[in-house]
């Protein structure tokens, strides 16, 4: 089986899949345990959208089909 990654999250008892998969008994996996905080992700999505911001802004050059290289 080709390496796969899958969402899991405990319930407080067991550790369950959040995606169907198929595996054999006895299939050999690793968990990784995640922080319990998303912080790092908000700092991505905040700098991802300052980001977004610059290049979208109202002083953003539009340019037409002439523009383009053929």
């Amino acid at each position: 089986m080709p390496l796969l990654t899958v969402a899991a999250h405990y319930d407080g008892s067991h550790v369950l899949l959040d995606e169907v998969v198929q595996l054999r008994p006895n299939t050999r996996l690793i968990v990784t345990v995640l922080e319990d905080s998303d912080r790092e992700r908000d700092e991505f999505l905040e700098m991802a959208s300052r980001a977004l911001g610059i290049a979208c802004a109202d002083d953003e050059v539009e340019y037409s089909e002439a523009d383009l290289l053929r």
